[in-house]
């Protein structure tokens, strides 16, 4: 079974426009639980779904901003570190979303694209 416990970075698109999230995911068996702190003015939301081999479900529901919840579907990567898939609100809002696992190397994985970033600008 898959695990997906831990902290997770990601973005999600609508109308084109990117909106990236943190989410602290819980997962006990199939049952996932968590939280999620939008980098907009929507802000934080609680989730609730499930994990079924390699396919993740959930709904979004914002604590003050929206009272609409959002269903997430998705599917995890092989080695458990990304996730993508689709979200919907109903039938007339939808999109794409994707997320990483956060961990103690993103702070080396961005210095490293900076240093990459800068040798060929140099190059």
């Amino acid at each position: 079974m898959a695990d997906v416990n831990g902290t997770w970075l990601g973005t999600y698109w609508q109308q084109g426009i990117p909106s990236r999230f943190e989410a602290v995911l819980v997962q006990s068996g199939k049952t996932l639980s968590g939280s999620i702190l939008d980098d907009n003015y929507l802000g934080e939301a609680h989730l609730n779904g499930e994990v079924i081999g390699q396919q993740i479900s959930f709904t979004k529901s914002y604590l003050i901003t929206s009272p609409a919840p959002i269903k997430y579907t998705g599917t995890l990567s092989d080695n458990e570190d990304y996730m993508q898939g689709r979200w919907n609100i109903g039938r007339r809002h939808s999109g794409t979303w994707e997320a990483r696992r956060s961990g103690d190397n993103l702070m080396a994985d961005l210095q490293a694209r900076l240093k990459d970033q800068t040798s060929l600008s140099n190059g």
